[in-house]
């Protein structure tokens, strides 16, 4: 069963204007690599060319921050939400 993935309003652009799609896979990886194959203007957003995450971009199953489980290697149940948010910096 594919997860629902949040797109940040930065990013909707690469995937024709949508705030939420579906991707295929059994870790967030998978599912990122999924998405980047569905719309491969996102190709470089999410992940490095190295394929570590972006250190601008947080990544969160369900209410997680992947960086406190499995990073990019975290499993998914199938029915999880993954969430895209954009590093915020300021003072």
């Amino acid at each position: 069963m594919p997860s629902e993935v949040r797109l940040p309003t930065v990013l909707r652009q690469y995937a024709g204007g949508q705030a939420t799609v579906k991707a295929q896979g059994e870790t967030v990886r998978q599912a990122l690599e999924d998405l980047v194959l569905q719309f491969p203007q996102l190709n470089g957003q999410v992940i490095t060319e190295d394929g570590e995450l972006h250190k601008f971009v947080n990544v969160y199953v369900g209410d997680d921050d992947i960086r406190y489980l499995d990073k990019l290697d975290t499993k998914l149940t199938g029915d999880d939400t993954i969430t895209i948010l954009p590093a915020v910096a300021g003072g």
